[in-house]
């Protein structure tokens, strides 16, 4: 096990496979090989190699093969287009990591990328006799006194625990709508009871309404909760926990209640199987609609590509309904960007329009952009690089919410 930014490695191995796909025509074959190659101490070098028995390069075209938009000569660029953005962010990123990337290649032949990185070891994963990694939680403090908000961040954070304050309900509701809609919800809310309008118990309501246990838990925080045991429970709050918070007792109570949620299987949260589903994608670079598309045939969608708004507006009208079971929108295109296209979507005539399933993909993870696309009818939104299990994840959710109405 090693210690490494996870979420720059996976985009540098997508743009590398997914560019070997592009150039490997079947019955090709494209290969992923890791190997520890030296160790230094308390790191280890590490060699990944994408090998694929496509059409290859002249040795001329290797130098520029990291250069945004090349193309090797006229018949390369009319069949497979050129290398996109793709390889010059991988060299960019390898090289924001310390790390090298390589390319062998010989014409009719093949290709063979290797990247080479070196990561800190990692003595073992997280224990198995611990059911939560603490690391791996994601918390929100809400409580409007804001010392004791503070000194909860404080403690949590020494244990290694990513929290976030927020003073008030309605600020903290807007917040989870907002991670919720990226597919980056917060494993626990540390909710302080006495709040002013609304109050802890009327905040508990809400945030249950829409998420469930499995993804959101709730602890109650307050000096004496005996008096509103009840009436929190049955509003959805799954523990309590007393002021002054420590570390060690919140992750004693959200493991407690992660082991009960786990246990009641009826309350998983369910996914639809998307083998031979259809999805519109509109995306107008083509290197990017290429690797989602390559995405999406893996667990064998089929997908329709709309190289702007407009054109997705247009196939969407234009579609028997219940054709689509999920719209892919990049937000920024021309003619018709990702915004004007979902509501015109929303807009239209026909049942499915107000009901598809219509997700985001952005590079801007603001959360004011996450806002916009939820106001204009969006149900979640994907930040880009697009990291294929979220990608998946999402989708099979959002259908079978749609399908099980």
């Amino acid at each position: 096990y090693y210690i490494g930014d996870d979420m720059k490695l996976k985009q540098v191995l997508i743009n590398i496979l997914s560019n070997a796909i592009k150039f490997t025509d079947p019955p090709g074959k494209v290969t992923l090989t890791v190997e520890r190659t030296a160790v230094y101490g308390e790191q280890s070098a590490l060699r990944f190699s994408v090998k694929d028995t496509g059409i290859g390069m002249d040795k001329s075209f290797i130098p520029k093969i990291f250069d945004a938009f090349t193309q090797e000569d006229g018949s390369r660029n009319n069949k497979y287009g050129s290398t996109g953005l793709g390889m010059a962010i991988t060299k960019n990123i390898v090289e924001l990591m310390n790390g090298t990337v390589s390319v062998e290649s010989e014409k009719g032949v093949g290709s063979e990328f290797t990247v080479v990185l070196t990561l800190k070891n990692s003595a073992r994963q997280a224990s198995p006799e611990s059911y939560v990694n603490p690391k791996e939680l994601s918390v929100l403090i809400i409580d409007d006194e804001e010392i004791a908000a503070e000194h909860a961040r404080v403690v949590l954070d020494e244990a290694g625990i990513k929290a976030d304050v927020c003073l008030n309900g309605k600020d903290a509701l807007d917040m989870l709508e907002v991670k919720y809609a990226k597919q980056e919800p917060y494993s626990l809310v540390l909710l302080d009871r006495k709040m002013p309008d609304p109050d802890g118990l009327t905040v508990a309501k809400k945030i249950r309404e829409k998420y469930d246990k499995q993804t959101t838990t709730i602890i109650l925080t307050t000096f004496n909760w005996e008096d509103v045991m009840e009436k929190a429970l049955n509003l959805g709050v799954d523990g309590f926990l007393a002021k002054p918070l420590s570390a060690a007792d919140v992750i004693t109570e959200f493991e407690k209640i992660a082991r009960k949620n786990d246990s009641a299987s009826s309350g998983v949260k369910k996914r639809a199987d998307l083998t031979g589903k259809k999805i519109l994608l509109a995306e107008d670079i083509i290197i990017n609609a290429e690797i989602i598309v390559n995405l999406l045939e893996m667990k064998g969608i089929e997908t329709d590509r709309a190289e702007n708004g407009r054109v997705a507006v247009e196939k969407f009208s234009a579609s028997p309904e219940n054709l689509y079971s999920a719209v892919l929108m990049d937000v920024r295109m021309p003619e018709m960007d990702g915004l004007e296209a979902t509501a015109a979507i929303r807009a239209l005539d026909r049942k499915d329009a107000k009901t598809v399933p219509i997700i985001a993909m952005t590079a801007n993870a603001f959360d004011e952009d996450v806002q916009r696309s939820l106001q204009v009818g969006m149900n979640a939104h994907l930040s880009k690089p697009v990291e294929p299990d979220r990608l998946y994840r999402t989708l099979e959710e959002l259908v079978w919410e749609n399908e099980n109405k």
